[in-house]
């Protein structure tokens, strides 16, 4: 096995709370990076990918463990990486030659030798002859060619992508996706290793030689393999589609071990050390939720995650948090990346508002322990209120300050729907509904006749 480039060992992030809580960003965490390989880094959001990047850059500590760069410490070695962003991040003053330019001035090289170099790198990424342009006369797929070249000028031992593609167009993407393949195989470009996140199952699939699948919560690894399909990658093979497959039953199932890996990759399961007391509530709407399971009843009541979101030209990330919520409350089933819709979620995507919010109302107080707590509360309460901060104090124990928040303000979207309570903004309390209100006076009213 060939000695690690950059290796973590336990390294974990986190934030101190004045409560003496720490909100725990990424638990400890091993990773190596070797040469040779490219390594795809997966997750969804709030898994700390891009946290993970930074700390294995140099560019911020860990709060506990090491990053080793060569078997010496990051913070006292000569580290030699590069860094492409989605947002290009180019000097609009400057021009393409003066962008790639930059990172060889301010590392002192003489002005022949910086435009030389230049000049080559550009002619490697396809952008000979607009050095003199500025960055708004170039398309997005351009501009991004001169983030990798600028990257790649200071022939970096490793270079690492933080979503790369993800802000171009489709043909775009897929062009310039094949072109860096096509650099790094033909050994065009010096670096070593290529790190790249993403939140693309079919982009990693292509791309990487190892892929990494991070669950949140904190952070940590779910999976690690390595990608033994050839290339090039034919995405309609078996091969192909059973490894996508296999990554996102990965994604969408946070809670389960993740299965065995297909036949085509090499690696080992992570245990999945978590102990959670609430489950995190995807940041969904009811009429999104609603929204899904009609396309899903008209695709015969079962479809592909991956080819629903294709359809729809939406991200995967987006479409998850949507397929998380109705599988939380029992609506949908998710196997292997494919979505089923329950009989439930059928009589919901059938039925008019009232009977959804029947319906919604029951599978919310049943699968989600938030919603069951503030319900029990606020009948528990003779003024039948109970103060937000109460939540918000037993959730920060948990999540971070953001997430907490995000986690309330969902909580109230889905119990206003439900009519399961309603919210006092101004006192920032939860409130007995009115609908709740008037049904325990018609049951008041009716034993006192009876």
């Amino acid at each position: 096995m060939q000695p690690a480039i950059i290796r973590a060992e336990r390294v974990e992030k986190y934030y101190s709370q004045p409560s003496e809580n720490r909100i725990q960003v990424i638990s400890p965490t091993d990773l190596s990076i070797t040469a040779g390989e490219i390594v795809a880094l997966l997750g969804p959001s709030g898994s700390g990918k891009s946290t993970l990047l930074r700390m294995l850059t140099g560019l911020s500590a860990p709060s506990a463990g090491e990053v080793y760069w060569h078997e010496k410490p990051i913070a006292t070695a000569e580290v030699n990486v590069s860094i492409v962003f989605q947002s290009f991040a180019l000097f609009p003053w400057l021009t393409v030659l003066e962008n790639v330019e930059a990172p060889l001035k301010a590392h002192g090289m003489e002005a022949s030798e910086r435009r030389k170099r230049s000049l080559k790198i550009l002619d490697t990424v396809g952008l000979d002859g607009f050095q003199a342009a500025y960055p708004k006369e170039l398309s997005g797929g351009m501009r991004q060619r001169v983030g990798f070249a600028r990257a790649l000028v200071v022939e970096p031992e490793v270079l690492f992508m933080d979503e790369p593609f993800s802000a171009l167009d489709v043909l775009t993407a897929e062009n310039l996706r094949s072109e860096l393949l096509e650099l790094w195989q033909n050994k065009t470009i010096p670096t070593k290793s290529i790190f790249i996140v993403t939140h693309n199952i079919e982009e990693a699939v292509q791309l990487a030689d190892r892929i990494i699948v991070l669950g949140r919560n904190p952070g940590h690894v779910r999976t690690d393999f390595r990608v033994s399909i050839p290339h090039p990658r034919d995405r309609k093979a078996t091969s192909f589609t059973q490894l996508v497959d296999y990554i996102y039953k990965v994604l969408t199932q946070p809670d389960a071990q993740p299965p065995a890996l297909p036949q085509t990759s090499t690696g080992k399961k992570v245990r999945d050390q978590r102990q959670m007391h609430y489950q995190m509530l995807p940041h969904a709407r009811p009429g999104g939720i609603a929204g899904l399971l009609e396309l899903v009843l008209d695709h015969n009541g079962k479809d592909d995650i991956y080819r629903l979101a294709d359809d729809l030209a939406f991200q995967i990330d987006d479409l998850l948090p949507i397929v998380d919520a109705a599988q939380l409350l029992g609506f949908l089933t998710v196997t292997e990346g494919d979505a089923a819709i329950t009989s439930t979620g059928t009589e919901y995507a059938n039925s008019e508002i009232l009977r959804q919010k029947e319906l919604f109302r029951t599978a919310a107080v049943e699968n989600v322990l938030l919603l069951r707590q503030i319900v029990r509360a606020i009948e528990s309460k003779s003024d039948r209120s109970v103060p937000e901060e109460f939540f918000h104090d037993m959730l920060d124990e948990q999540f971070s300050e953001d997430e907490t928040l995000r986690q309330l303000e969902t909580a109230i979207n889905w119990g206003r729907y439900a009519e399961l309570f309603d919210f006092d903004a101004s006192r920032r309390r939860f409130i007995q509904s009115e609908k709740l209100h008037q049904d325990a006076d018609a049951s008041s009213t009716a034993e006192i006749d009876a």
